[in-house]
């Protein structure tokens, strides 16, 4: 019996454990960061960051936001470019590209 009630114990503990992850990623006000990266600038999986106004600008689709991931010196990996639907979005320069938190749509700037 000792045995059974240490392994109902380990499955609530990892039940509650993905419940409280869950209920936390759902109710909190996620933030993410975006980079302006070059497009024509990829090597090693990584894309080199670049000022902001190269991606308002458009310049020709070689720039574009990406967003989340890992930053390396002055390139990023391991990110998206699926813009978040929800949350607020800085790029890595500081600026606000998107505002508002749960269920939010308003949105600034480029991207």
């Amino acid at each position: 019996m000792p045995q059974r009630r240490l392994s109902s114990r380990i499955v609530q503990v990892g039940m509650i454990g993905t419940l409280s992850m869950t209920l936390a990623a759902c109710g909190s006000d996620r933030s993410t960061t975006a980079y302006c990266a070059d497009r024509d600038d990829f090597s090693g999986g990584q894309y080199r960051i670049v000022d902001d106004n190269y991606c308002d600008n458009g310049a020709y689709g070689r720039y574009f936001w990406y967003y989340g991931g890992t930053v390396v010196g002055n390139r990023v990996y391991k990110g998206t470019t699926l813009k978040p639907k929800k949350g607020s979005i800085t790029s890595y320069h500081g600026r606000t590209i998107q505002r508002g938190g749960f269920g939010s749509k308003s949105s600034s700037g480029g991207g």
